[in-house]
């Protein structure tokens, strides 16, 4: 049996995955708002998740939820006469919303975690 293998911690796996690329690809931006004619990047995240999580029918343990995910490239801003378009207010806030969502899935698991330890010692 395979305890761990549900769609919640795979999607949970998956969530983390993806702001864990996120926090990466803002780190980046911030690290480069001063390099001249840097492009800021964004992850942007398909429906694939809502699509799943709406397809009609029973859901199944082995359903594979994939979260997929683009890096888009800003090439249409010009904030700064150097060509960089980065604003670093506009990055960090991201980057805090990111790191509270990544926080958010994280306190999401402790909780999954606690319910199977609490129906073990009941058992």
């Amino acid at each position: 049996m395979a305890l761990f293998d549900t769609n919640a911690f795979r999607v949970m796996e998956q969530g983390l995955g993806l702001l864990s690329k996120q926090q990466t690809i803002i780190a980046q931006n911030i690290a480069n708002q001063d390099t001249p004619d840097y492009k800021c990047k964004y992850l942007y995240f398909a429906g694939a998740l809502r699509e799943k999580l709406n397809e009609k029918g029973e859901p199944t343990a082995k359903k594979q939820i994939d979260l997929i995910s683009t890096v888009h490239v800003d090439e249409n801003t010009k904030d700064q006469p150097d060509g960089n378009n980065v604003d670093s207010d506009t990055q960090q806030a991201l980057f805090a919303k990111n790191a509270i969502q990544y926080e958010a899935i994280i306190n999401q698991m402790n909780s999954e975690f606690n319910m199977m330890r609490t129906a073990m010692k009941r058992s």
